[in-house]
């Protein structure tokens, strides 16, 4: 049987894949280049993620100063899920099964890893066999592969933990302690280009080299490039107690205004969006703001000036918002927008433009708004149309409003745009009217982030209307194994239990779910049923009291009405079924199946 292999030793003409002299992607970006002119049908259909990791064979430009977008940590996920599929499809399409060989693979920085680990779990081993080499397994790669993986670090001489261990122990101004580049200039502008790309891995390396190589004091600027990245970089990566860290160490080392200005915007954000919520300090954030706004006033450029006060005023209407101020951080965004508008021709800055209209358009849908929230989305994405955040956010408000056609549309939008965002995955899966698009939708989930608990929720749920009871049971175990106190999983479980007939176990999972959840209906009603069949009836009816207290649901009621008839409570019973036939969503068998109940009761009561 072909399988893919891993071999500590290289593999003869296979292709680098050692960081600093390959970079994110190395050695899989120039496989793929040559993969990219056989098949142009499926990179018309894979542009976006192939872009994302190939960008120099599509001439894409570099991201220009005024960027602000930056993508989320785990887009790199997202695109290595696309380019497996495309991997994929390349080799199924290949007239004669395949072989390629990546070396280095210990020494690769985690965007190879990861999109490794992608096709090993996606790409038939008959069809293109992957040999992978390197002196120690890196974990993700191990459980593709089925494999233990290596003792000590993934990557034994890994340059970013070198740099970081030197720093910690002589200072940033220490010489540099590994071998690696040594050009300022090109660290700066590689650091640029991976922050721009939403390569955080990397660009951390990269900015940790040059804060090596750079002193504070005989290059601020440059210095202050390298150390912002670093921050930039930690605070996407979930270190943002280490950015935090680093600008206090900044604040430090200089006096220089505009990097005293920029430190304390990003101390704020860091308290605002990136610190675990026992770190925040929302009281910090503001003064911080405040200080930033200040030194912001004193710019003698009136468009920087303009640019920075305005952006700096959204993180106040950020905690405004937070704090229930929603009239004040309404009035900071549109005082910004006008700002801009002042100052700036209407075709300038339109990514700065759409991120304001953005705020705005999220604070409209949390009070209330939806029409005023669309009118802004829509401009939004007049201005960025390819910001796949935007169509999440649109499709999420027409879900809402009931308009599932185009909520279907802005998350397709979204998924081909991301590329693949697992949250337009999940929530289309939920508007499919068939089934097996719905489990499709939900498996690419799952494929981009096999830890993912709502799609494991939805899935079980799904694969129990389907009758797929195995199915139900593994997903419910899989999501319980990461998230064991989770309601909807233990529900799960229990209505699979019971369907089994084990009652007892059912029960008790039941009742597990709703001591971490009293208000979840459907533990009430599933743990009602497990207890009807028991012949616990007083049970049953004590459980859909606290069902019908939740919900006017009508099903709900009607359950209860047959505990009741069960227990002889006609009168009780009889109002139950009455109210079901009142409310106007019951028709058809339903509705017959009521009015048979209440005229037994009517029957029966003396």
């Amino acid at each position: 049987m072909r399988r893919h292999v891993w071999e500590p030793a290289a593999t003869p003409g296979g292709y680098d894949c050692e960081v600093w002299r390959t970079g994110p992607y190395g050695g899989v970006r120039r496989y793929l280049a040559t993969l990219l002119p056989e098949r142009p049908d499926l990179v018309a259909r894979h542009e976006v993620e192939l872009r994302a990791a190939v960008p120099e064979v599509f001439g894409a430009p570099e991201a220009g100063p005024d960027r602000i977008r930056f993508h989320p940590a785990q887009r790199t996920r997202q695109v290595a899920f696309g380019i497996a599929e495309f991997v994929a499809a390349w080799a199924e399409g290949s007239p004669e099964p395949a072989e390629v060989g990546f070396d280095n693979v210990d020494l690769a920085d985690g965007t190879t890893v990861e999109l490794l680990a992608a096709l090993v779990r996606r790409v038939d081993p008959a069809r293109l066999r992957l040999r992978l080499s390197g002196a120690v397994v890196p974990a993700e790669l191990a459980g593709a592969l089925g494999l233990p993986s290596g003792d000590g670090p993934t990557d034994p001489t890994d340059r970013t933990g070198a740099v970081r261990a030197h720093e910690a122990e002589n200072g940033p101004t220490a010489p540099p302690a590994v071998d690696g580049p040594t050009d300022p200039a090109a660290l700066q502008a590689d650091l640029g280009r991976c922050l721009a790309a939403g390569w955080y891995e990397h660009a951390a390396r990269l900015a940790l080299r040059g804060r090596q190589l750079v002193r504070a004091g005989d290059d601020p600027g440059t210095w202050w490039a390298f150390t912002t990245g670093l921050g930039t970089a930690y605070a996407a990566l979930d270190r943002a107690a280490e950015a935090l860290a680093l600008y206090a160490g900044a604040r430090a080392a200089t006096d220089d205004p505009k990097i005293l200005m920029s430190a304390a915007y990003s101390t704020a954000m860091l308290h605002a969006r990136y610190l675990s919520p026992d770190a925040r300090d929302a009281t910090l954030a503001r003064e911080e703001l405040h200080t930033a706004l200040a030194l912001a006033a004193r710019l003698d450029d009136p468009r920087q000036r303009t640019l920075l006060t305005v952006f700096y005023g959204q993180g106040l209407a950020l905690l405004d918002s937070r704090s229930g101020r929603t009239d004040a951080a309404l009035a900071r965004i549109d005082a910004g927008i006008a700002a801009l508008d002042r100052e700036f021709a209407p075709d300038e800055r339109p990514q700065d433009r759409a991120r304001l209209l953005h705020n705005r358009a999220q604070l409209h849908a949390a009070t209330g708004r939806p029409d005023r929230a669309l009118a802004d989305l829509a401009a939004v994405l007049a201005r960025d149309p390819d910001n796949a955040e935007y169509h999440v956010d649109r499709a999420g408000l027409h879900r809402d409003l009931g308009r599932p056609a185009e909520a279907l549309a802005d998350y397709t939008a979204a998924i081909r745009l991301g590329p693949h965002p697992p949250e337009a995955y999940l929530h289309r899966a939920a508007l499919r009217d068939d089934p097996a698009l719905a489990l499709a939708d939900l498996g690419r989930v799952l494929a981009i982030d096999p830890g993912h608990v709502d799609a494991l929720v939805n899935r079980a749920n799904l694969r129990v209307e389907l009758g797929d009871l195995d199915g139900a049971e593994t997903d419910a175990r899989a999501g319980l194994a990461l998230a064991p106190r989770e309601p909807l999983l233990l529900c799960t479980l229990g209505l699979v239990v019971s369907e089994r007939g084990d009652l007892a176990g059912a029960e008790r999972l039941l009742s597990r779910a709703l001591e971490h959840d009293p208000d979840l209906v459907a533990a009430w009603t599933n743990r009602a049923a497990v207890r009807f069949e028991a012949g616990e009836l007083d049970a049953a009816a004590g459980d859909l009291d606290r069902a019908v207290g939740l919900t006017d649901d009508p099903v709900v009621r009607y359950n209860r009405g047959l505990a009741l008839q069960g227990l002889r409570r006609w009168a009780e019973a009889e109002a139950d079924f009455a109210a079901v036939l009142a409310d106007p969503r019951v028709d058809g068998d339903f509705g017959a199946e009521a009015r048979e109940q209440l005229a037994a009761c009517r029957a029966a009561a003396p």
